[in-house]
């Protein structure tokens, strides 16, 4: 029988050019062909898709290090750079972070203010990393920002500040003013810090040093410090000759009950505490309470002039515990190990600290979050608690800062601080003055950052 034309006669007419086309089997066979062709082809395209996630899923996670390995701040930020590098390579010899390595992308932007935020935007945009750690000068912090907010990247900060700032993409795990240099000089007005009624405030001129002493003198015109009691003055980045500053200060204290309050940052502190000493001042005549200066910055100096002189941060290299004496030891093996200058007699400081917790602080909260995604790391971070080298820490529950402890320390002969006064527990971080804006807070959880506080 021909299967053709009996098709016809059932199918009408609607086939009578059946014997010039496909038959239906053979239309319904290369149909079955087409199809099972599309579906391998779907199979190995669902199979492609899941490879290539797969293979993302494996793929090391980049991170950036954005800190000034030259110029006037490489004296404080070099070591940053390497103990982030140091946390990396812990977190990589443990199986990394959710089973993927951690790839440190570092770059320098060399103490030049504008080109933080070119490197920024190139480490965000062209690198795509998951997370910068980086920045110490609030002006390099303050470039960035934009660059940050702009394309919601998130920004590790790991040095103390002035405030007055509230950013959905920054975590401050440095100090603020109120965790520093208001302690600093509450200690020095009391008795056990030498009742000082006389305050030289001298810093770098940029903002974190005009912004902190605008909060100081606050607090001192509060606390009914005359105001020919306070002096203030500015020199700018890398400036390197004192003797006339040094000279003012000299005149300002010689009736006694003068301290000065500094807020000099990188290379010009060396140039300061010398010529500080060579005009015959020591911590008897006028003590120096600085923000900046910590074990790192006076591994570079001659100290046997400085002893006695003070600083206030919130973590001192002499903290002694064993999580801490770990640390210390860690990282001058790594920087021996690594054939980095100085090796192992590298020390350990604040900002060295809060780097190093900080890439733990992002870790933790990935793990969390099961993301790097920076909108759910970003909820992870509020509230965490954790083991710190100097002890217990924690983030705030919404305003992006750290819970952290007070600490004033009186340099040692050899260029270590002893404690001489610690605040009782964790203190609470306040982004906002209460000397300059107490009608202000900064809470991410219930509000959209700076809010106005009821009366």
């Amino acid at each position: 029988m021909d299967e053709t034309k009996t098709n016809e006669s059932m199918n009408g007419p609607q086939d009578a050019n059946a014997d010039q086309n496909p038959s239906r089997r053979e239309f319904l066979a290369q149909g079955t062909k087409a199809a099972a062709g599309v579906g391998i082809a779907a199979l190995l395209g669902n199979l492609g898709h899941w490879a290539l996630s797969y293979a993302a899923d494996r793929e090391p996670i980049k991170i950036g290090v954005l800190h000034s390995l030259s110029g006037t701040m490489a004296i404080s930020e070099v070591s940053l750079r390497d103990v982030v590098l140091m946390a990396v390579e812990e977190i990589n010899a443990k199986g990394g972070v959710m089973g993927r390595k951690i790839q440190p992308v570092v770059v320098d932007p060399a103490s030049n203010w504008d080109l933080f935020a070119e490197k920024a935007k190139q480490l965000l945009l062209q690198d795509k990393v998951a997370v910068v750690f980086g920045c110490w000068t609030s002006v390099s912090r303050k470039s960035v920002l934009p660059v940050f907010e702009k394309n919601n990247g998130l920004l590790f900060y790991p040095v103390q500040y002035e405030g007055e700032e509230c950013s959905h993409n920054v975590f401050y795990t440095g100090a603020a003013v109120n965790q520093q240099a208001v302690p600093a000089v509450d200690y020095l007005m009391s008795k056990e810090g030498g009742g000082f009624k006389k305050f030289y405030l001298l810093g770098t001129d940029y903002v974190y040093p005009r912004t902190t002493n605008k909060i100081l003198r606050a607090m001192l015109l509060a606390k009914k410090v005359p105001p020919a009691n306070i002096m203030e003055e500015y020199t700018p980045f890398h400036h390197q000759d004192y003797q006339t500053i040094v000279g003012k200060i000299k005149k300002f204290a010689a009736g006694g009950g003068a301290c000065v309050i500094s807020t000099i940052n990188g290379d010009s502190n060396v140039p300061f505490y010398k010529e500080f000493a060579n005009q015959g001042l020591r911590a008897e005549d006028a003590p120096i309470m600085a923000f900046s200066v910590a074990e790192d910055e006076l591994r570079g100096m001659d100290t046997t002039a400085l002893v006695g002189h003070l600083a206030a941060w919130n973590y001192f290299q002499s903290i002694d515990t064993p999580e801490n004496k770990k640390f210390v030891a860690d990282f001058k093996a790594y920087c021996k190990r690594n054939n980095l200058p100085d090796g192992d007699k590298r020390v350990t400081d604040d900002p060295i600290e809060a780097a190093y917790f900080g890439v733990h602080v992002w870790k933790q909260a990935v793990e969390k979050a099961g993301s790097t995604e920076v909108d759910k790391v970003r909820k992870a971070v509020y509230g965490m608690e954790f083991m710190a080298p100097g002890g217990k820490k924690k983030m705030d529950e919404a305003n992006h800062h750290t819970y952290k402890p007070v600490l004033i320390g009186e340099i040692l002969k050899d260029g270590q601080f002893k404690t001489v006064w610690q605040s009782k527990g964790l203190v609470k971080p306040e982004p906002w003055s209460e000397y300059t804006n107490p009608d202000k807070g900064c809470d991410w959880v219930k509000h959209q950052g700076t809010y106005q506080k009821k009366a």
